[in-house]
């Protein structure tokens, strides 16, 4: 589980990176979630405000909460940006998902964009799902994605570096970064990959810095999942394989589930 000291190369690049990624397409999901919510919003894990901002904008209020304190100062500096009515609608905490406890209950909680794939360990995973549950009013939805796990491709590229993004940051002179991802090794029992982020600036084509930060990432199985559910007392209310809300089936490129308190 990353540390409140952790990200500190991944929040400096991390608004330009995913501004830049083109296949990134949750937002729309949990902005109409958001919009039909009946009240006050929990995001776990909110980082710097990707899927935060755009849900307050939008005249919802929302609380965020987050370990990583490099990601919350970067959301610190974009809410600085913002125009006092979306500034007003956001509360945010420092916090471990596994244990934060803020005595409030919401009609919506969301951990978006694959927070619970750094619980490595069953115990931190039902956890993470017990403080989400803890946080739900009676008849409150918890959302959440997981991507579903390419097998035919997990074992493949070690050791290799693979260019995955590259954005332009306005400077005199300007500048290009590109991040590359190097998957290091593979904890075939744990479900866990171990990788590198490579973030490589150039001014005019020359290389002025590399910067590096080591990652985790866990992956479930569907069956994983549901085991996690039961033990957290949580079922599901609706699970997709896209956020377009196509059907969790072989095609699947995610897994979102809608969850509820168990019923009795």
């Amino acid at each position: 589980m990353p540390t409140p000291d952790t990200y500190q190369i991944i929040a400096k690049h991390y608004d330009g990176a995913y501004g830049a990624k083109q296949d990134l397409v949750d937002l729309p999901f949990y902005l109409d979630l958001a919009q039909q919510s009946r009240g006050p919003i929990l995001e776990i894990a909110c980082g710097t405000g990707r899927v935060t901002l755009p849900i307050a904008r939008q005249g919802k209020e929302i609380c965020g909460v987050d370990n990583s304190l490099a990601m919350l100062k970067v959301l610190q500096e974009n809410l600085a940006r913002e125009p006092e009515p979306v500034r007003h609608r956001i509360t945010v905490h420092q916090g471990d998902m596994r244990t934060v406890r803020l005595n409030r209950k919401f009609p919506l909680v969301m951990i978006p964009f694959r927070p619970m794939q750094h619980m490595f360990t069953v115990e931190d995973q039902v956890a993470a799902l017990k403080t989400a549950a803890a946080h739900l009013t009676d008849d409150g939805i918890l959302a959440f994605d997981v991507f579903y796990p390419k097998f035919d491709s997990i074992w493949t590229k070690v050791g290799e570096e693979v260019p995955e993004m590259e954005w332009s940051v306005d400077s005199d002179p300007p500048k290009i970064i590109r991040r590359f991802f190097r998957k290091d090794s593979i904890d075939k029992i744990h479900q866990i990959f171990n990788f590198t982020f490579i973030f490589r600036t150039y001014q005019s084509s020359t290389l002025t810095l590399e910067e590096t930060e080591a990652f985790q990432l866990g992956y479930y199985t569907y069956p994983h999942l549901r085991a996690l559910f039961q033990l957290a007392g949580l079922e599901p209310v609706a699970e997709y394989g896209s956020f377009a809300k196509t059907p969790l089936d072989n095609t699947a490129e995610q897994m979102i589930f809608l969850l509820r308190k168990a019923q009795p």
